[in-house]
């Protein structure tokens, strides 16, 4: 019976774990890692691009000009969001500082999303060290606190 009591922690310790790693790295089949540019961001009629950082993010390094400025809370508040922007067809690319939260982002909305989501790789730290010139956000992009 002790040994029972000892194995049974180690056993649904191990079990956790399995469940946990095989969600880690699952990707839906339409979420996209891509090293967009700034300028190819910029100039894409196909995709609605959207800086989902804080306002004190985009006002501390600029944005990327026509992004939509939409904060990430949550699948369903985002997608509320964005709904009236998109044009029929038009896939969505998320921007955040480093990448990390426009992937969990692009792997929430996902299922509710009928085009791609594409995320884009290293966020603004990338699209700037490679010598983009962002803008200044503004209420009309999407930043209630910004001039």
């Amino acid at each position: 019976m002790s040994k029972l009591f000892v194995l049974l922690p180690v056993i649904l310790i191990a079990l956790a774990y399995v469940f946990w790693a095989s969600g880690q790295g699952a990707k839906a089949d339409n979420v996209e890692l891509a090293a967009l540019s700034g300028p190819a961001l910029e100039q894409s009629e196909d995709m609605l691009v959207v800086d989902i950082r804080t306002p004190d993010e985009w006002k501390q390094t600029g944005v990327i000009k026509g992004a939509a400025l939409v904060t990430y809370t949550s699948a369903e508040a985002f997608l509320q969001a964005i709904g009236p922007r998109l044009a029929p067809g038009q896939n969505v690319a998320l921007v955040c500082r480093s990448g990390n939260r426009s992937a969990r982002a692009a792997n929430q909305i996902a299922d509710a999303f009928a085009g791609r989501v594409i995320d884009v790789e290293g966020g603004m730290n990338r699209i700037l060290k490679e010598g983009y010139t962002p803008v200044k956000p503004t209420r009309a992009m999407g930043c209630a606190v910004c001039d």
